[in-house]
């Protein structure tokens, strides 16, 4: 598993605070309500908008708030006017970030981007020159403790998953974009629990840090994502497992 996904992963179990779950939940409605108005509210015919919704149920946003994102983002109800803007730049240690904004302030999004990575001892970097590497995938999770690497593999090749990588507590399912729906119904009409599902931009190589560079990369991570007008931060940091432990200790 990517070191990101990991720490991901980690931050999801330790849970939230009301007011961190309110944030998370306004982000999530903003992702339904642009995914409506770009694809349509059909969610069968709407990819993008079956992985924010899904997204959003998994952070127990309730029914009736994601229906009415929905709505705003179709015109049935009155919404914001978000565009899509993304943002590239290296942190500490040479990591490469890829920021994915959703946002109806361009000025604002772009000074709390640049503010986050200067206060981190990071840089922003000219379109381009970050995105080539990484690539659009899918990942499913899946908790360890009621199936085995071999039966995920199984189930999900055949769904059309292109590996399965596994630890102690979890395995990680990579799959083309078009296969993660497909790959995620598969394994749970296997009885095989999905802990989170969705589309990501994984590195094509990645940066081993120390743990020194780990607490400083995490550190910026973690103060992008708490922009509101952030939806998604992919890095290319990798970090063995026992300097993770240190850091989230």
């Amino acid at each position: 598993m990517s070191g990101h996904s990991k720490w991901s992963t980690i931050k999801r179990k330790k849970g939230a605070a009301d007011a961190q779950r309110a944030k998370t939940w306004s982000k999530l409605l903003r992702f339904v309500e642009v995914a409506a108005r770009d694809g349509g509210g059909i969610i069968e015919n709407n990819p993008t908008l079956a992985t924010a919704v899904q997204k959003a149920k998994q952070a127990s946003v309730p029914n009736d708030n994601i229906n009415k994102a929905i709505k705003r983002g179709t015109g049935e109800l009155q919404g914001e006017n978000y565009e899509e803007t993304s943002y590239e730049g290296y942190g500490p240690a040479g990591v490469a970030l890829l920021v994915h904004c959703l946002t109806n302030n361009r000025n604002r999004s772009s000074q709390d981007v640049r503010s986050a990575f200067n206060g981190a001892g990071g840089k922003l970097a000219e379109p381009g020159a970050v995105a080539w590497m990484f690539e659009p995938k899918g990942v499913v999770i899946v908790p360890a403790a009621d199936t085995t690497e071999d039966d995920v593999f199984m189930i999900a090749a055949d769904a059309g998953a292109e590996d399965v990588s596994g630890g102690e507590e979890s395995f990680e399912v990579i799959t083309p974009p078009a296969a993660l729906k497909a790959v995620h119904e598969a394994l749970e009409a296997a009885g095989i629990t999905v802990e989170s599902s969705e589309l990501t931009q994984l590195p094509k190589t990645t940066v081993e840090l120390n743990e020194s560079d780990a607490k400083k990369v995490l550190k910026l991570v973690d103060e992008l994502e708490e922009l509101d007008d952030v939806q998604d931060v992919y890095a290319n940091f990798d970090i063995p497992e026992h300097v993770l432990a240190a850091v989230a200790s």
